[in-house]
């Protein structure tokens, strides 16, 4: 019993922790195709609109001083009223925030340490420039990744992709962002079936080593260039010419024009006038 050898762990965590979890969140991610297939006014906006409002609303969160927190606030109102009206599941999007959030906290953490000088005193505590920014970074990454987040669950992907393509974005960008959504799930599957069947034929810990894990990736780069060799010769055996279509033609009516330029007077005004002191200053009765 003293003398018995431990499997190497690098491939069993890969096996039974890694490769399950990749499954099971890229088959989650399918499920924003699903949202996307919803009936609401959210949906029925043109996807063109609904990509520029979102990009500006980005512009507008990301061009404030790095010390702004409270002027971020009001910016709440924009992915809530999407995900109120366009029916949409706050508990869902909201895992999909915090699946990146610990990103942004290691990078955001480190700022407190660098920067020391104490900006804001409350009572006797006194608070540094460092934690005031690392506040700011957060609440900025809430709201632009909820932002995008909510844009491809009202919108689907290839809706998004469509809607850069019309409004001028390179076609081969937008082409490899649609296929590289697509054909995520085929490489990951392959893998997947890889993997379980070197767990078949693999008994104790023969098979389950390092340089075995090597050749299995150097396996499937040739199986991806091989499949994606057939997937390309399908697309132009039915005529694929680079074009993104959809069964809908896109046509922006007066509500999508509405939609737009009334959400663009709200960021401009949110990023103009200090919402939450004004609100401070009408609540203490200091504006008439």
């Amino acid at each position: 019993m003293g003398n018995r050898r431990h499997a190497p762990l690098a491939p069993v965590v890969l096996d039974q922790v890694f490769m399950p979890k990749i499954e099971s969140s890229l088959f989650d991610l399918s499920y924003f195709d699903t949202l996307s297939g919803l009936d609401t006014p959210i949906h029925r906006l043109d996807p063109r609109v609904k990509v520029v409002t979102t990009m500006l609303f980005i512009v507008a969160v990301m061009s404030f001083d790095k010390y702004e927190t409270s002027g971020l606030v009001p910016f709440v109102l924009y992915p809530v009223a999407l995900l109120a009206v366009g029916n949409l599941p706050l508990g869902y999007l909201l895992s999909k925030v915090l699946l990146a959030a610990p990103f942004v906290f290691f990078v955001g953490i480190f700022n407190p340490f660098f920067d020391r000088a104490i900006l804001v005193h409350l009572g006797p505590v006194g608070i540094s420039g460092g934690w005031i920014s690392f506040a700011s970074i957060l609440i900025r990454f809430i709201l632009t990744v909820s932002a995008a987040l909510l844009l491809v669950a009202s919108t689907g992907i290839h809706g998004v992709c469509q809607a850069l393509d019309k409004l001028g974005f390179p076609r081969s960008f937008t082409v490899q962002l649609l296929f590289l959504y697509r054909y995520l799930f085929v490489l990951v599957d392959e893998a997947s079936r890889m993997t379980r069947a070197r767990a078949l034929r693999s008994f104790g810990t023969r098979g389950t080593g390092l340089q075995v894990v090597g050749h299995m990736i150097g396996q499937l780069l040739l199986r991806t260039l091989d499949r994606a060799q057939r997937i390309h010769a399908a697309m132009l055996c039915r005529g694929f010419d680079g074009e993104i279509r959809q069964f809908r033609p896109l046509k922006i009516r007066s509500g999508d024009i509405l939609f737009a330029v009334g959400w663009l007077a709200a960021f401009l005004f949110m990023r103009i006038y200090d919402v939450p002191q004004w609100l401070g200053k009408l609540a203490t009765g200091l504006v008439p």
